[in-house]
């Protein structure tokens, strides 16, 4: 529905129906077969044609060093993305551009209508040399379409017959369906494994066969998804890329986000001016020290709507704190036996799962700060769990090489694991990508295992140099954040195993740091390290952004930024306080250093003890 209550059909590549004054058969329009190639007619390179006595401007073939031809089409086509019809007809008309070249609308509406023999003739043609047409051939108005240098024929024409069959299917016509399959497909002699795949939903039921197919039927997006892929192999000086301005300006604010070293907020910036943020709005002021711990502090992690925040520390505590209300104390959980490594939030914030020295995991009720389940003892310490998506299950991790890794469900009446991995090994940390699809756990001989969650199944193994002591993964489940003993962090896609970044300043050889992403867009990569300072790493570009003090002594052991403040995060560190550090205020001192005061109001004076050592 348009602004005034006029609806507009809009197809692919913003065009509607009849946009431009192209109708679905280019065959019948001669009048425009010299259109082609994006130019109409009595133009040539930009420039009007003269008429008798009357003067044309002339005008440069170049906008700012930019070709005048690719600025005005893509311009049109963003007038048609953005509804604005008549403008874009009369800026085509005004400067002698079509959007389209005849032929590639003639396609386009083809695969748009579901005229497949059209579609095919079209394509076919085009594939054919560029010597003159014999005298039997396509009208000049036809045109052909000019196909980049990677075009398959074979591909082509086999993503086209593969719409036409799922439709038939659709519509249950099985004959013919089969008819397209056997003598129109196969002949193709393509994607052998897809053809087969095909082949198998003559048999399914109506009912199911998007679901089979992945596939949304005639009537949603396909055949736009169909043309989308086609046009990757026509020439984008004919066939503009869909939305192409509006991709051109994503690549423009993303890299003044890149550029910007302090990019900290989930608002994009501005087109009207460069972008340039402000460093005292960063997260650089340690605002308060909470001393509730009496020894060493070895994790800390905001809940998921920022209002809580766990740290876990060796003096086998647990503290839950208020973010609202100065971090007030919330919950003080003290039934391990032994010092508490790690503590983990469930979706939904109303459960804790907390992981001990003592062999154990605990899983602990917010609400009424309860203990709902301990896990059998394990025979070797609990280092890490994670969180299945839905909140009905998790994983623990342990340094057991009999249950280094088990999946435990809510529901389980028994409190016995749903699933334990095999492999024989000692897992030092874990982590479920947000999507549920993986299961990633490093030992501690330096390997990173990466598993199917679903099936368990195995799908690669990582080896590195060094021991791998902590795992975070991206919320858009693309890639895991490493922290090696040998003082390195690894940003690594999860789908090519590719090293994408590595982080390198922080010290660490000895003892378990961890690191995570952090920011509105998780534009930064944040750790502890063993020299008591915090550091702060751009993610795109690697630049460390900045190197906080604050920890009086010893390992900053783990970092934690709050998903719903950009501009606050915490600190954990052996000097047995956790820094709750946020953006400076006029006034401040970005000292980082001073006395120690307590949530409660005490000052913290008890000597430093033994730091974590790598198990």
């Amino acid at each position: 529905m348009r602004p005034d209550g006029t609806s507009s059909a809009t197809r692919a590549n913003g065009r509607s129906d009849t946009s431009n004054g192209l109708v679905t058969s280019p065959r019948s329009k001669t009048g425009m077969a010299s259109s082609l190639n994006g130019k109409a007619s009595g133009h040539i390179n930009g420039k009007a044609a003269t008429n008798g006595s009357l003067k044309s401007p002339v005008l440069p073939p170049t906008y700012f060093g930019h070709d005048r031809e690719e600025v005005t089409r893509i311009l049109i086509q963003s007038l048609y993305d953005l509804g604005y019809n008549g403008a874009a007809a009369s800026l085509s008309r005004e400067s002698g551009y079509e959007l389209e070249s005849p032929a590639v609308a003639a396609f386009r509406s083809a695969v748009l209508d579901g005229q497949w023999a059209e579609a095919e003739h079209i394509l076919l043609e085009s594939f054919e040399s560029n010597e003159d047409n014999p005298a039997d051939g396509p009208s000049p108005v036809w045109g052909r379409l000019a196909l980049a240098e990677s075009a398959d024929k074979n591909e082509m024409l086999f993503l086209l017959r593969q719409q036409k069959f799922l439709e038939l299917l659709e519509a249950r016509d099985l004959g013919a369906a089969l008819m397209v399959l056997r003598q129109e497909l196969t002949p193709l002699n393509h994607n052998i494994a897809q053809l087969h795949a095909l082949s198998s939903l003559l048999m399914c039921p109506p009912e199911h066969l998007q679901e089979q197919s992945g596939w949304d039927g005639s009537i949603g997006s396909s055949r736009e998804f169909l043309l989308s892929e086609l046009s990757t192999f026509i020439s984008p000086s004919v066939m503009i890329p869909d939305h192409r301005l509006a991709v051109l300006l994503d690549h423009v604010k993303q890299n003044q986000i890149n550029q910007c070293l302090y990019h900290n907020t989930a608002y994009p910036p501005s087109l009207y001016c460069d972008h340039l943020c402000d460093r005292n709005a960063f997260p650089r002021q340690s605002i308060v020290q909470l001393s509730s711990h009496e020894d060493e502090v070895w994790y800390v992690e905001f809940s998921h709507d920022g209002t809580k925040l766990a740290t876990a520390s060796k003096d086998r505590s647990v503290f839950v704190y208020d973010t609202t209300d100065n971090f007030s104390i919330i919950h003080k959980f003290v039934e391990h036996d032994e010092p508490v490594a790690y503590a983990t939030w469930s979706p939904d914030d109303s459960k804790l799962i907390t992981c001990s020295r003592d062999n154990r995991a605990k899983l602990w009720d917010i609400e009424t700060g309860r203990c709902l389940f301990t896990t059998e003892p394990f025979s070797e310490p609990v280092t890490a769990a994670a969180w299945a998506p839905d909140g009905e299950s998790f994983v623990t991790a342990s340094l057991d090489a009999k249950a280094q890794l088990c999946h435990w469900g809510l529901r389980s009446h028994h409190h016995l694991p749903l699933y334990t991995w095999p492999g024989g090994f000692r897992v030092q940390d874990c982590a479920i990508t947000p999507d549920g699809s993986r299961l990633i756990a490093a030992d501690v001989t330096g390997k990173l295992y990466v598993y199917n969650f679903e099936t368990h199944a195995e799908e690669y193994c990582l080896p590195f140099k060094s021991k791998i002591t902590s795992v975070s993964v991206s919320k858009d489940s693309k890639f895991v954040l490493i922290n090696m003993a040998e003082g390195q962090i690894q940003l690594i896609d999860l789908d090519t195993t590719e090293v994408v970044r590595r982080f390198r300043g922080q010290k660490q050889g000895e003892y378990v740091i961890r690191s995570s992403f952090g920011g509105a867009a998780e534009n930064f990569i944040v750790s502890g390290s063993e020299d008591s300072n915090v550091y702060i790493w751009h993610k795109e570009n690697g630049t460390l952004v900045e190197m906080l003090e604050g920890h009086n002594e010893g390992c900053v052991n783990a970092v934690s930024w709050n998903p719903t403040n950009p501009s606050m995060f915490a600190s954990a560190g052996d000097d047995h306080v956790v820094r709750i550090w946020s953006r400076e205020t006029p006034g401040d001192s970005n000292s980082g250093k001073g006395r120690i005061t307590s949530s409660n109001g005490f000052t913290q004076t008890s000597a430093l003890r033994s730091t974590t050592t790598l198990f």
